[in-house]
């Protein structure tokens, strides 16, 4: 699920990249060293390194600025596809199954209209994919195993398949949070130079992607500049923006392996 804390860690992550174009083994967009962090800063430790000539930035969220905005219905959406890593290939009536038969995957033979499946185990391999569905066809007619392969003598209609379990996400939850993104310098130049970088950066993008496959929504709220005359070496400036994002939950579900419809009013299945 995404959490407050999810955001602020992506809006780290972009600040970061930001500042530092060409990664962190080279110079930073503005010169001096940038530390990029969530939080508040540790008042000595921002006194040693503005004394340093280094950079802060931090992310915070706003006190108290932020509203529910749920409005949409709670459905699971967005089923990954998945790649199995078992495979499986046809020759007339006869399967072969190959790869890897990790946990998590489906393994199907369909035989004139009717269908067989049987879900990978621990310990599987697809040889013994082949030995279970064998058992579960036997029910009805013969099967015959050699290792990986499964044939079905007779067959009118012969398909088989494999398909990997996919992620969903339900939203539960929305929400729209103000974050404050501050820059604390040791000089006007630098505050300047790191708070325009951080901005044009962030101005080119409208939705940031969150560690659940959720997006959110990104906007510019503002900005306020602090040269505080009781610390003459610390140059702040604030960038406020609004993220709406969702509180979403997670499952597992199955793939589909085999559809059936009307066609030209003559019914398949495939």
């Amino acid at each position: 699920m995404a959490d407050q804390a999810d955001v602020e860690n992506v809006l780290v992550t972009l600040t970061a990249a930001a500042l530092y174009p060409n990664g962190t083994g080279e110079a930073s967009a503005p010169g001096p060293t940038c530390r990029v962090y969530r939080g508040w800063p540790n008042p000595s430790a921002l006194d040693a390194d503005l004394a340093a000539g280094r950079i802060n930035v931090t992310v915070f969220p706003v006190e108290m600025r932020i509203r529910n905005t749920t409005r949409y219905p709670a459905e699971w959406t967005g089923a990954d596809v998945v790649t199995p890593t078992l495979t499986v290939s046809v020759t007339g009536n006869s399967a072969t199954f190959g790869g890897t038969a990790d946990v998590g995957q489906l393994a199907g033979i369909l035989i004139d209209g009717r269908t067989y499946v049987y879900r990978t185990q621990p310990g599987d391999s697809p040889p013994l994919v082949a030995a279970n569905l064998a058992a579960l066809i036997r029910a009805d007619r013969i099967a015959l195993v050699t290792q990986a392969s499964l044939f079905v003598p007779g067959a009118g209609i012969f398909l088989a398949r494999t398909v990997a379990d996919g992620g969903v996400l339900m939203e539960l939850r929305r929400q729209l949070q103000i974050f404050r993104i501050t820059s604390w310098c040791p000089d006007p130049a630098s505050r300047d130079s790191a708070a325009a970088t951080i901005d044009a950066a962030f101005a080119a993008m409208t939705f940031i992607d969150l560690p659940d496959g959720s997006q959110g929504r990104l906007l510019y709220v503002g900005s306020a500049v602090f040269d505080q005359s009781q610390d003459s070496a610390l140059y702040r400036r604030d960038l406020l923006y609004s993220i709406e994002y969702a509180t979403t939950t997670t499952s597992t579900q199955p793939a589909m392996l085999f559809g059936s419809g009307s066609l030209n009013t003559d019914t398949y299945t495939g």
